[in-house]
């Protein structure tokens, strides 16, 4: 992992090295989580996943929203957008991790 990014291929090298998996099954694998997880959040299902965290769906409704550059109001339509929340173990690793 040479980046500062952690990508599909990544997961699925992690998943390699650590199951045991052909590099071909573990992307696979890691493939068919993730489309579970859209799925679920596209059909406005919440995915929790234990010690890290809560996906969701949050419905925006409409407003009049503000050009910061020319002060020109101009209307915000109504969207769905994805929250996340941490769960607390996740949050005290991460926090851990910035005084080391």
């Amino acid at each position: 992992m040479a980046s500062n990014t952690l990508t599909r291929m990544d997961l699925s090298e992690a998943v390699f090295r650590e199951v045991g998996l052909s590099r071909n099954e573990s992307a696979d694998l890691v493939e068919s989580v993730l489309k579970h997880v859209s799925d679920a959040l596209v059909a406005g299902e919440s995915v929790k996943i234990s010690s890290f965290g809560t996906f969701g769906i949050r419905d925006k409704s409409a407003r009049i929203g503000r050009n910061p550059k020319t002060g020109e109001e101009a209307p915000i339509t109504p969207r769905r957008v994805l929250t996340f929340r941490p769960s607390h173990l996740m949050k005290d690793q991460v926090a851990k991790g910035n005084k080391g």
